[in-house]
C-alpha cells in the first residue's frame, strides 16, 4: 500500500515491510548479501545494508587521505561506495554500527546506528508489536532516516517504525480501550516517549556555514575553485576574479534559497499547543511536544488545530481538513463507540477515517455527550503524522529527471575527452621544447578549463531562472524550479473535473420524484423545478424526498452560520428548511445517550404538509463514504401513534442507492433516465428513505448496513455542474499540441464522459470505448468479466468482436489511434488485480477515469509514468494532493497549504496555467539545450584557437582571454535565455535527451567548421611577406599571429549568439529579446573597430600586433562571415532538418523494430494495438489460453 497525503494506508508489514535476509551460510563464495535487508517506507523501496567501523579500516581510510591530500575524502563524500569499500565491513544487522540506506532513486545516505541501554532505575523501554501489544526491553538499537526512527527487531530481523506498527495493529485493540478514561501513568509515558520521541514537527534551521559547505562541495563548485586557482597562478586575475564573484554570487543565492525554504516550510509547521490530557485519571496541562501515542487527549469546544493523529473516543468532533485535502468542508467525525463491528484481524486502515483526526486540521466544533468532555487517543506523533508524512515530502522531494544530469555528465564526458587529447599534445609539444615544468602545468592545465567551462552550470541554469520570472508574472508560482525543464517534456496532461474543468459549484436542476401509478408500480414524474410539495402533491408524489433533501446532510451551524458541502447548502437553501442546534439540556438528552439533536424545521407555507409538531430533529448521522457512495441521517419523527418511530434518510451514486433499495420501489426505466441525464453531463444524487420502529437506544447501537437497507426509493436530485469558460479552448490547445488530455475524476462514468466530450478531451472526430466488468460473472480463470462497448449519444453498442481486426500500416510509426477509452475505478482496480497483461495497454489508451479515489489517482499517475509518459497533473486540491505529489509537474489551484505538496501553484483557478507552464517549461528546456551548444561550441573554438598559437610558440594574450570569456561569452550566455517562450504550443514536442545525435552533430560539426575557418586564415597570414615570426619565448602573446587569429574567432563567438538563439516553434524570435540584440550589435561594432582601426589604447589592451595590410583586414572579415553563414546553414539545414527529423527519426524507428529498451512503453504500445479496439479481447484470449496451456 501507499502512504498518500489524502488516504491515509498504513503498511502492512508482512508484506509491505518485507525483508529478505541471507545468513553467511547462503554465501560460501564470500558474499556480502547476508548484510542486505529491504525496507518500504512510504511510497520508496529501499534497500539497507549493514557495517561495522573497524580500527584497522579507520586507519587506512585516513592515511589514504592523507597521501592524496585530502583527494580521496573528497571522492569518497561524493561517490559513498568509495567510502564505504576501504573505511566499513559488511557484518549482519545484529552487529552493525552503521547502515547505508539506498533509496528507489539510487540516493545513497550512511546513517549511524544508536543503541540505547535502560540503566539501573530508570524505566524500561517498551516497544509496540504487531497484535497492538507492547514488549518491555532493557535495550533499543535504532538509527534515524528523513526525521522517522526505525528500531530493530531481533526476532523478526526487522528495522520497523513503532508508530507503521501502531498504525496497522488491530482496529479492535484501540476499540476496545475506548473506555480507558484513566490515562497513561509516569512510567508509561517515559518508556514510551524514549521509543516514539517527542510530538514535534519543529524544524532546526541548519547553519547557514553547513549549506555553504555542503554547496561548495558539489563537483561544479571544486572544479571552479580549481579552475580560479590555476587562473591566479597564472596572472589572469581579472576573468578568476569575476568567475568568483558569479560563483560566491550563485553560492550565496543557493545558501539563501535553501534557507528561505527551511523557513517557509518551518512557519507552515508552526508553534506548538498546550493541551489538556488526562493522565494516572487527572486532567493536567501539558505542551502538544509531550504527547506520546495512547495518550488521552480532551479536547476544547472550538478553533484548535490538533497536534497529533488521534482517535476520537466520544462525542462528534467537526473538523475542517483543508490543510489535508485542499477542500475547506467541515467533515464530521464519529466516535470509536459508533464503529462497527469487527473480527479480530481488521487492521486500523483508511476506512477507520471517519474516526480519526489528524494532525494540523482544525477543530471546529465539539458535541458534548451530557456531563462528559470530548476526548481522543493519540496513536501518531511528530513526523509519523499524515501532516509530518506532507512535511517530509517537501523535505525529501523525489529527485527531477535524473535524465538529464546523466546526459550532463556524458557531456562533460566528451568535452573532458577532447581536453585530455589537447592536454596531452601540449604535454607532449612542450617536453620537445623542453619548456620549464611549471609552463607544462599550467599551460597544459588551461586547456582543460577552456574546454570544459567552469561557468557551464550557471550559463545553464539562466533559462529556467528567466521561466520561473515570467512564470510568477502570470500568477503562476513554482517552489521547486527544477522542475520547469521536466515540464517541456509533459506528453499527458492529466485533469480533475469538479472546480478545475468545471466550475466548483452547482446549480440544482430538477427533482425526478417517484409517483405510483395505477398498476401500483412505480414510476418517474415529470420534473420538477424547485422543492415545492404543492406542486409534487399533484402529481402524487412522495413527499419524503423534500425531507431527504432538506435533513440528509452535514451541514453544521457555526458562529451563526452554515458550513457545509456547497452542494448541500444549495438543496437546503432551495428547500426553504431552517436548522437549528439544540442547547444542552436534561430534558434532550435523558432519553437517549447520544450528542445533542439537531432540528430541522420546514418553511411556515409548508406547514400543511408535515404532522402537528412541524419539527424533525436529526438523533445519528453516517457521514459520507467515499468506499460507500452514501451518507444517510436518523430523524426522529415522533408522532401520536408511536413514540419511536423514526426514518432512516439516504443518499448517494444512483448504482450504488438502487442496490439498496426495494426493487418494486424502483421505476423500470431507472437506469435509462439515470445515463440519459449522465450523458447530458449533469450530476445525478439519488435519496431513498425507510421507516424503523425502535428506540433511541436501538436506533444508535443498529449497524449501519442494517439500516441503509431495504430502502424506499424516493428520487433523483439533478444538478448542473458548468465547464469553465476557458476549458474547451485550453483542452483544444492542448491536444492540437499532441498533448494528451486525460479527466480523473470521482464522479459518474456516464457523467464524466459526457463532459469529457463537452470539453475536448473526447475528440469529435473519434469514437469512444467504455470498459466495464461484471460483479457476478466470472471467466475460466476465475476472474471478472470485462467487457467493452461503444458509447453513443443515447445508447450504448456491444462491439462485434467476431469482425476482423484492419490491417494497419507494416511501416513501424506511431499512429495517433482512431478511438479513446474511458473506465469507472472499480474496473480499473479489477483490470489492476485480475488483468495485470492489460494493464499497460489500458492505461495508454483510456483517456476519461471516474470513480476514482484519492489512492486510484495517485496510482493513475505512477501507472502513465512506468509506461514512459511525463505527466502533468492539474487539480484544485480537493482530494488531489497525492496526485499531484506523484506528478511530474503537479499544478494546485487551491492556496491551501496541501497544495505545497505540488511544485506549481496558480492564483488565476482555471487551467489556463497548463498550456503555459509547459510552453515555459519547453523554452527553458530548449534554452538550456542552446546555452549548451553555445558554451560548447565557445570552448572548443578557443580551444582551436590555443592550440593553433600553442603550434606557433604563443598564446592568446590576456586582454583578449577577457574580451572573449567575459564580454563576448558571458554577456550573451546571461541574456541568451531571456528569448520569452513561443504564444502558440507545437505539435511537435522539443528533444527530451541532451545527448542525442543531433546536439553532437552540432557541436562536433561547429568544431569542424571552426578548424576550416581559422585554419586557412592561420596559413594565410603566416605566408604573407610582412608577417613577422613569432619570438622564442612561450609567454609572449603579443603577436601578429594572435592577433589575426583573435579578429577571426571573434566573429565565429558571435555568430554562435544568433545560431543558437532559434526561435520558432518553442521560444519567440530573437528580435523580441532586445537586450540580447543590443550586446550582440554593441559588440559587432567593437569588433569592427578593433579589425579596421588601430587605436593605440586598444591595441595595448588586447595585445594586438597591426596587420600592414587592408587587403588582409578585409580576408579576415570576409573568412570569419564565410565561417559563420555555412555554420548558420549547417545548423539550420544540415543539423535541424536532416539530423533532427530525418536521421533521428530513422534511428527511433529502427528501436522501435527492434524492441529497444530504451523506446517508452506507451510508444511501443500505440504502435501494436493500431486503430481497434478489438485487441482488448484479443489479448484476454490469448492470456487465457497461455494460462490454460501451462496448467496441462
Amino acid at each position: 500500500m501507499q502512504i498518500t497525503l489524502c488516504d491515509l494506508k498504513k503498511p502492512n508489514f508482512r508484506g509491505y515491510n518485507s525483508i529478505d535476509m541471507k545468513t553467511e551460510k547462503d554465501n560460501p563464495k564470500g558474499q556480502t548479501s547476508f548484510n542486505q535487508t529491504r525496507l518500504n517506507i512510504g511510497e520508496e523501496t529501499c534497500d539497507l545494508y549493514a557495517y561495522k567501523e573497524t580500527t584497522i579500516r579507520t586507519i587506512a581510510f585516513w592515511t589514504l587521505t592523507v597521501l592524496t591530500l585530502g583527494l580521496y575524502r573528497l571522492l569518497a563524500y561524493w561517490i559513498k561506495s568509495w567510502l564505504i569499500k576501504i573505511r566499513f565491513e559488511p557484518v549482519s544487522h545484529d552487529h552493525a554500527d552503521y547502515v547505508l540506506v539506498k533509496d528507489t532513486h539510487g540516493t545513497k545516505t550512511i546513517k549511524r546506528i544508536f543503541t540505547t541501554v535502560c540503566e539501573k532505575g530508570q524505566a524500561f523501554f517498551v516497544r509496540p508489536t504487531r497484535n497492538g501489544t507492547l514488549e518491555k526491553l532493557n535495550h533499543i538499537r535504532y538509527f534515524t532516516y528523513r526525521k522517522i526512527k526505525y528500531i530493530w527487531y531481533e526476532k523478526e530481523k526487522e528495522w520497523i517504525n513503532p508508530a507503521d506498527l501502531d498504525s496497522i495493529a488491530p482496529f479492535n485493540s484501540y476499540k476496545n480501550c475506548a473506555a480507558d478514561v484513566i490515562g497513561l501513568g509516569g512510567e508509561e509515558v517515559v518508556s514510551r516517549r524514549n521509543i516514539y520521541n517527542s510530538n514535534t514537527l519543529i524544524l532546526l534551521l541548519t547553519p547557514i556555514l553547513v549549506i555553504l559547505v555542503k554547496e561548495v562541495l558539489s563537483p561544479f563548485y571544486v572544479f571552479q575553485a580549481l579552475s580560479v586557482g590555476l587562473w591566479y597562478s597564472d596572472n589572469y586575475a581579472y576573468y578568476a576574479s569575476v568567475i568568483v564573484i558569479i560563483t560566491v554570487g550563485s553560492a550565496g543565492y543557493a545558501v539563501w534559497a535553501t534557507r528561505s525554504q527551511e523557513k517557509r516550510i518551518r512557519n507552515m509547521v508552526g508553534d506548538t499547543v498546550t493541551v489538556m490530557i488526562r493522565r494516572n485519571g487527572q486532567d493536567i496541562s501539558v505542551d502538544a511536544s509531550e504527547l506520546v501515542p495512547h495518550d488521552i487527549m480532551i479536547l476544547p469546544s472550538h478553533n484548535f488545530v490538533l497536534p497529533c493523529d488521534c482517535l476520537l473516543v466520544n462525542g462528534t468532533v467537526i473538523v475542517n481538513e483543508a490543510m489535508l485535502t485542499g477542500e475547506s468542508v467541515p467533515v464530521t467525525k464519529a466516535s470509536l463507540k459508533e464503529a462497527d463491528e469487527c473480527g479480530p484481524d481488521i487492521r486500523l486502515s483508511s476506512e477507520h477515517n471517519r474516526h480519526t483526526l489528524f494532525c494540523g486540521t482544525t477543530l471546529l466544533q465539539t458535541r458534548n455527550f451530557k456531563g462528559q468532555p470530548v476526548m481522543a487517543k493519540v496513536i501518531r506523533t511528530g513526523f509519523s503524522t499524515l501532516k509530518g508524512q506532507l512535511v517530509r515530502s517537501i523535505l525529501y522531494p523525489r529527485p527531477v529527471d535524473k535524465d538529464a544530469l546523466k546526459d550532463m555528465i556524458v557531456f562533460i564526458g566528451v568535452l573532458g575527452s577532447i581536453a585530455l587529447c589537447g592536454f596531452a599534445y601540449t604535454v607532449g609539444m612542450m617536453i620537445s621544447r623542453k619548456e620549464s615544468l611549471k609552463h607544462i602545468i599550467i599551460r597544459s592545465l588551461d586547456i582543460i578549463t577552456i574546454v570544459v567551462p567552469p561557468a557551464l552550470p550557471a550559463a545553464m541554469s539562466v533559462g529556467v531562472m528567466n521561466a520561473n520570472s515570467r512564470l510568477r508574472k502570470k500568477k503562476i508560482f513554482c517552489t521547486s524550479p527544477t522542475t520547469i525543464n521536466v515540464c517541456g517534456q509533459i506528453n499527458v496532461a492529466c485533469f480533475d473535473k469538479t472546480g478545475t474543468l468545471t466550475e466548483d459549484g452547482l446549480d440544482f436542476c430538477c427533482l425526478r420524484a417517484v409517483t405510483v401509478n395505477g398498476d401500483g408500480k412505480a414510476e418517474f414524474t415529470t420534473e420538477f423545478e424547485d422543492l415545492d410539495p404543492a406542486k409534487l402533491s399533484g402529481q402524487k408524489a412522495n413527499l419524503n424526498v423534500i425531507i431527504a433533501a432538506a435533513s440528509c446532510h452535514s451541514l453544521t451551524r457555526i458562529d451563526g452560520f452554515l458550513h457545509g458541502d456547497p452542494l448541500e447548502l444549495i438543496l437546503v437553501e432551495k428547500s426553504g428548511w431552517t436548522i437549528e442546534e439544540a442547547v444542552n439540556s436534561d430534558e434532550e438528552t435523558q432519553d437517549f445517550d447520544n450528542v445533542q439533536p439537531t432540528v430541522l424545521r420546514p418553511p411556515p407555507e409548508h406547514a400543511a404538509y408535515h404532522p402537528e409538531n412541524h419539527e424533525y430533529s436529526v438523533i445519528k448521522q453516517h457521514p459520507f463514504n467515499s468506499g460507500l457512495q452514501r451518507m444517510s441521517v436518523i430523524i426522529s419523527t415522533p408522532s401520536e401513534h408511536s413514540a419511536h418511530e423514526m426514518m432512516v434518510f439516504t443518499k448517494g451514486s444512483p448504482e450504488m442507492i438502487a442496490s439498496l433499495c426495494l426493487p418494486e420501489t424502483l421505476p423500470k426505466n431507472y437506469m435509462d433516465i439515470v445515463d440519459e441525464y449522465a450523458q447530458r453531463g449533469y450530476r445525478l444524487i439519488a435519496v431513498a428513505c425507510k421507516t424503523v420502529h425502535m428506540n433511541f437506544a436501538r436506533a444508535l447501537k443498529t449497524p449501519r448496513n442494517i439500516m441503509e437497507s431495504d430502502l424506499e426509493f424516493l428520487g433523483l436530485i439533478v444538478m448542473e455542474n458548468r465547464l469553465k469558460d476557458i476549458t474547451l479552448k485550453i483542452i483544444n490547445e492542448l491536444s492540437i499540441a499532441n498533448i494528451r488530455c486525460v479527466m480523473v475524476t470521482g464522479d459518474n462514468l456516464l457523467t464524466a464522459m459526457s463532459v469529457a466530450r463537452e470539453c475536448g478531451i473526447i475528440r469529435p472526430t473519434k469514437k469512444a470505448y467504455l470498459i466495464t466488468h461484471s460483479k457476478t460473472e466470472k471467466d475460466d480463470l476465475g476472474r471478472s468479466k470485462l467487457y467493452i462497448t461503444e458509447s453513443v449519444s443515447s445508447s450504448e453498442t456491444d462491439i462485434d468482436t467476431d469482425s476482423e481486426v484492419k490491417a494497419f500500416d507494416k511501416k513501424v510509426s506511431l499512429q495517433r489511434s482512431t478511438y479513446q477509452m474511458a473506465i469507472a475505478g472499480p474496473t480499473y482496480t479489477v483490470i489492476t488485480h485480475e488483468y495485470p497483461e492489460l494493464l499497460d495497454r489500458v492505461t495508454a489508451m483510456c483517456d476519461v477515469y471516474a470513480r476514482m479515489a484519492p489512492d486510484q489517482k495517485a496510482q493513475l499517475i505512477g501507472a502513465l509514468q512506468k509506461i514512459g509518459a511525463k505527466v502533468s497533473m492539474c487539480g484544485d486540491g480537493a482530494n488531489d494532493c497525492a496526485a499531484l505529489k506523484a506528478a511530474h509537474a503537479g499544478i494546485s489551484l487551491s492556496q491551501a497549504e496541501a497544495s505545497i505538496a505540488a511544485p506549481f501553484t496558480s492564483n488565476v483557478p482555471d487551467i489556463s496555467c497548463v498550456p503555459e507552464v509547459i510552453k515555459e517549461g519547453r523554452c527553458a528546456l530548449v534554452t538550456s539545450y542552446a546555452v549548451s551548444k553555445y558554451m560548447a561550441a565557445y570552448s572548443l573554438n578557443e580551444f582551436l584557437s590555443v592550440m593553433l598559437l600553442y603550434n606557433d610558440g604563443t598564446n592568446i594574450s590576456d586582454g583578449q582571454f577577457l574580451y572573449i570569456d567575459l564580454v563576448l561569452i558571458t554577456l550573451v550566455a546571461l541574456f541568451l535565455g531571456n528569448t520569452g517562450a513561443s504564444k502558440k504550443l507545437s505539435a511537435s514536442p522539443p528533444p527530451s535527451r541532451l545527448a542525442t545525435s543531433s546536439f553532437y552533430f552540432s557541436v562536433l560539426g561547429q568544431l569542424a567548421l571552426n578548424i576550416a575557418t581559422q585554419v586557412p586564415a592561420y596559413v594565410i597570414v603566416r605566408s604573407q611577406s610582412w608577417y613577422v615570426p613569432n619570438p622564442e619565448e612561450l609567454d609572449n602573446t603579443t603577436t601578429m599571429i594572435g592577433t589575426a587569429v583573435f579578429y577571426t574567432s571573434c566573429m565565429m563567438y558571435l555568430g554562435y549568439a544568433f545560431i543558437y538563439s532559434k526561435g520558432y516553434p518553442y521560444r519567440r524570435s530573437i528580435f523580441t529579446n532586445w537586450l540580447l540584440i543590443a550586446i550582440i550589435f554593441v559588440i559587432g561594432l567593437v569588433n569592427f573597430v578593433m579589425l579596421f582601426t588601430n587605436i593605440s589604447f586598444l591595441m595595448n589592451l588586447m595585445g594586438f600586433i597591426k596587420i600592414p595590410s587592408w587587403d588582409m583586414r578585409i580576408i579576415l572579415l570576409l573568412i570569419s562571415l564565410s565561417g559563420v553563414f555555412i555554420s548558420l546553414l549547417y545548423e539550420h539545414f544540415f543539423v535541424e532538418k536532416i539530423i533532427a527529423v530525418h536521421f533521428e527519426n530513422y534511428l527511433k524507428n529502427r528501436r522501435l523494430r527492434k524492441n529497444d529498451p530504451t523506446i517508452p512503453a506507451y510508444e511501443k504500445i500505440l504502435v501494436s494495438i493500431g486503430n481497434s479496439p478489438l485487441w482488448f479481447e484479443r489479448e484476454i484470449t490469448n492470456y487465457r489460453k497461455e494460462t490454460m496451456e501451462s496448467k496441462c
